[in-house]
Order: C-alpha cells, then sequence, then structure tokens
C-alpha cells in the first residue's frame, strides 16, 4: 500500500530546475533510501515532503493528506531529523525534547510521558538533566533523533543521521532505526555512508540531476543496471572439458580458470537458475567441488554504474 505518493513533482529557482517531474510511492512500513551526488535535488526533495519548501509543480501526498492542501495534516504525522542539528544548546535535552513536544500539542501527563519515552529510546534518559554542550556528536544527533520522535509519527524523515560520529554511536543509531520500523514507522533515510542504507533500507530510489533514475531494491536495481553476479568455484583438479562446456551455457558473460588451476571465476545472469546448470557440468566432468561463492554487486558499484558518479561527487 503506497502511503507517501510523489506526482510530478517540480521545483524551479527562478530558470534553475532542481527537482523535474518526480514521481514515485513509498510504501507504509518501509524502510526507504534516498540517495543522490550532492546537489541531485535530495535535500529540495525532503524539504518539500516536510513542507519546509512550496512546490512548483506537481503534488505530494502522506495517508492520502496533499502538502498543498493538507499541510497540518502531512505535518502531525511526520518526525524530521535534519542533517544540520536542531537542538538549543542553553535547554537540556529533557526541555529540548519538551519543547518540540508542546509544538505538535502534548501537553499534561502525555507529555511528561512522551518525552521520557523519546529520551529512554535514544540512550539519553540518565542525561536528560544535561546540556547539549557536554554531549559528544553522537549524543547529540540521537537527542535531534528524540525531538524528531517524540509524538510518535507515522513517517520519519532522516537526513543525513549518522554524520561524523563514532561507530558506537552509529551503531546505536542504525538499530533505532530498524527499531522504530518495527514499531511501525515509516523510514525514509539519506546517507552518504552506502553501507547504511544497504544494510537497513529495503528499496532505493536514486535521484541525479533532479530526476529519479532508478527506484526498487538491491536486486531489481541490479538488473536495471545489467549487471551480473560473480560465481567463484574451488576444486579439486582442472578440467578443461568442463571450462569449455560452462563457457558455453548462454548465461555465462564470462569465465576463466585462475592462476591456481583450481579456481574457476564466472560472471552471470540469472545466478540461481545458472548454477545448478554449472554445478551439473562439473559433477558430469567428474570434478569435485570444494568450496563455492557468490559475489553480488554492491549498492555502491551499481549507484556508480546508474549516475556515473560517486556518491560524494561535488
Amino acid at each position: 500500500m503506497s502511503f507517501i505518493v510523489f506526482r510530478d513533482v517540480l521545483k524551479k529557482y527562478n530558470s534553475a530546475t532542481t527537482v523535474n517531474h518526480l514521481s514515485f510511492d513509498i510504501r507504509e512500513g518501509e524502510v526507504f533510501g534516498l540517495l543522490g551526488p550532492n546537489g541531485a535535488g535530495k535535500s529540495t526533495t525532503i524539504s518539500m515532503l516536510a513542507g519546509l519548501l512550496p512546490l512548483s509543480g506537481g503534488d505530494i501526498t502522506v495517508a492520502g493528506f496533499s502538502i498543498r492542501t493538507k499541510p497540518i495534516e502531512v505535518k502531525r504525522r511526520l518526525g524530521l531529523v535534519p542533517q544540520e542539528l536542531a537542538i538549543y544548546g542553553e535547554l537540556t535535552a529533557r526541555e529540548n525534547v519538551t519543547f518540540f513536544a508542546k509544538l505538535y500539542g502534548l501537553k499534561g501527563k502525555l507529555l511528561q510521558e512522551r518525552t521520557e519515552e523519546a529520551l529512554r529510546f535514544t540512550g539519553l534518559l540518565e542525561r536528560a538533566g544535561d546540556k547539549p554542550s557536554t554531549f559528544s556528536g553522537g549524543m547529540k544527533r540521537r537527542l535531534n533523533i528524540a525531538c524528531a520522535i517524540m509524538h510518535r509519527p507515522e513517517l520519519i524523515i532522516m537526513d543525513e543521521p549518522t554524520v561524523g560520529i563514532d561507530p558506537q554511536s552509529r551503531n546505536h543509531i542504525l538499530e533505532s532505526v530498524r527499531e522504530l520500523n518495527r514499531l511501525g514507522s515509516t523510514i525514509i533515510y539519506t546517507s552518504h555512508y552506502m553501507e547504511e542504507v544497504e544494510t537497513i533500507c529495503s528499496r532505493v530510489g536514486i535521484l541525479d540531476q533532479g530526476k529519479l533514475i532508478a527506484c526498487g531494491s538491491k536486486e531489481e536495481l541490479r538488473r536495471l543496471a545489467g549487471q551480473e553476479e560473480k560465481l567463484v568455484f574451488q576444486t579439486d583438479r582442472f578440467m578443461e572439458a568442463a571450462l569449455a562446456e560452462m563457457r558455453e551455457h548462454p548465461a555465462v558473460k564470462r569465465l576463466e580458470a585462475l592462476e591456481d588451476g583450481l579456481t574457476l571465476e564466472a560472471e552471470v545472469r540469472d545466478s540461481p537458475s545458472v548454477l545448478q546448470d554449472l554445478l551439473f557440468i562439473l559433477q558430469k566432468h567428474g570434478v569435485k567441488l570444494r568450496n563455492m561463492s557468490r559475489l553480488e554487486p554492491d549498492l555502491e558499484s551499481l549507484f556508480l554504474q546508474l549516475t556515473g558518479r560517486s556518491l560524494r561527487d561535488e
């Protein structure tokens, strides 16, 4: 079921187009990764969804509510974790969360409960009375998240939530993303750390020059990019006849024996069905398999092939 719908979304600044007729859906309950090189339009897209920038054309709906005609209904359903820290240094952690909770209309006992809940969830309850100036970078990022989730939003937008923090804090935040998703939130996640997106996102949209150039699961992106998987066979001996027959398979793009003479490396399409065929050929020629590994293209290589640029390119 589509929870967020972008339809022909356009954003222009004078004569420059930063988001160019963007159309895609995000399903309810998924973690959706939004990727793109610097200047691709990610921040503009997120700002329009959050109601921070007006649309030049098209529309965005969340749970059926249009950001154009029902902006308050959209905003009450989302929590925004911006790339730049949106916390107040002169307030304590508890006061920061309470401040944002009041903006969402929380009061009385519910305000107190949700504030405690958000601080506990982000591991900051014991430091609730301290000011962010005494926090590490990772703790500040976690407070940023607490301020965005205290009203239990249906949609959480996380824009580069792990920039410049230590590995332990990064792991804590990634686990928090998984838990928030398990609790029912739909999440949009942007990051320059490709391994994060690959780990936690079920689907990925790739923006380039304001356009959506690819959208889908990793497997769908691999097929779109036309990339092959790599199979590595370690055998007990080398057989030229087996190698020749494997090369004739229509789904094998490349097959070669490595220098040790006992390792075969193949680039193949549709590997689940091809693998069975290649194993049968080895068995037919009396070649025993000692080990086999399957290497899929990672998201970084798919991104480079689809955009021609690194995620961090200016």
